[in-house]
């Protein structure tokens, strides 16, 4: 069955036109996603939604340029099915009827604003493409670093155990708090202590002490690992599946928010859209794994790097209906 899944976030709209089949998993018998085409557009939706609650103008047509490419390759490839799945700065803006009327328009199909518990659900399934759980006990949490939002889900070969999404992204943190290049140690802070709260939110509903290995999915953490890995260039067949050092990413994370911002800009692995928040992304996956490593009295010391995310978990999700 070919399908086509469209997410769209605070900072780029994806397509993944895939062949869904089976095989996959450990056991040989889960689902298989054979890529046909996987795009990524930086088209920065969610710019100004945090200080305005609305969608600027200018970001929605750079999003409705890109639905209108991403409508042209999916009747070139004859999809069977399409979801268009958009997330936080969508579900924040009070504007929102004039995305979803647009983006109706343009690619004859509905686009569904979904909650922030069901966006970690479809994260999980695509990083367990990667990093899957192997029994009840292996509790694995997977967080997805976005531009408005992250979340973060445990779970098991059992499937989910508990989730949250909060908001604390790339795009939000560096536009609330990152107004220097290199941000001061008070604006760093400033973001630290943003998700310092959103972590204590998190561990009212997820029991983070549980975790016995982390994944981390999306941009933000796959630009971390190319820092980390030093590449020459962004090859996502070398990220997926990188297992590196909390240590390691940690280091990654600091070099990349102490930049200037031709500093990133020189990069060779890093999207041009991204020169602007990778920092707001670095310092939340920073957090985020010292809090992991603080919570499991330093039982995980590693991550797992996914190329499949909440994309591949789209494309998945059509294959029940």
């Amino acid at each position: 069955m070919r399908v086509g899944a469209i997410d769209c976030g605070t900072n780029s709209i994806r397509l993944l036109i895939a062949d869904l089949g089976n095989g996959g998993g450990p056991g040989g018998n889960g689902p298989t996603v054979t890529d046909v085409v996987r795009l990524n557009t930086i088209v920065r939706l969610g710019q100004g939604v945090d200080a305005t609650g609305w969608l600027a103008q200018e970001a929605l047509d750079r999003t409705f340029a890109a639905t209108e490419r991403y409508a042209e390759l999916i009747d070139e490839h004859g999809v069977e099915s399409v979801r268009f799945v958009a997330t936080s700065a969508t579900r924040d803006a009070g504007n929102r009827h004039v995305f979803v009327n647009g983006i109706t328009e343009r690619l004859g199909v509905e686009p569904e604003v979904i909650s922030g518990q069901e966006e970690a659900a479809l994260s999980f399934a695509g990083a367990s493409l990667v990093a899957p759980a192997t029994s009840p006990q292996d509790r694995v949490l997977v967080v997805d670093v976005g531009g408005g939002s992250t979340e973060f889900v445990l779970g098991s070969s059992d499937g989910i155990i508990a989730s949250r999404s909060v908001d604390v992204g790339c795009v939000r943190m560096a536009e609330r708090h990152l107004g220097s290049n290199p941000p001061s140690q008070e604006q760093q802070a400033a973001v630290l202590n943003d998700v310092d709260k959103a972590i204590d939110t998190v561990l009212q509903s997820v029991p983070l002490a549980e975790t016995r290995s982390l994944v981390g999915v999306a941009g933000s953490v796959t630009t971390i690992t190319a820092r980390a890995l030093g590449l020459d260039s962004y090859d996502a067949e070398r990220l997926n599946g990188t297992q590196l050092s909390v240590q390691e990413i940690e280091r990654a994370c600091r070099d990349l928010t102490e930049m200037t911002r031709e500093e990133r800009a020189r990069q060779p692995y890093m999207h041009p859209g991204r020169v602007d928040v990778i920092g707001g992304g670095a310092l939340v996956w920073r957090r985020v794994l010292e809090r992991v490593t603080e919570a499991t009295s330093g039982r995980v010391v590693s991550s797992t790097t996914s190329e499949h995310d909440i994309l591949d978990g789209i494309a998945l999700s059509l294959a029940q209906d």
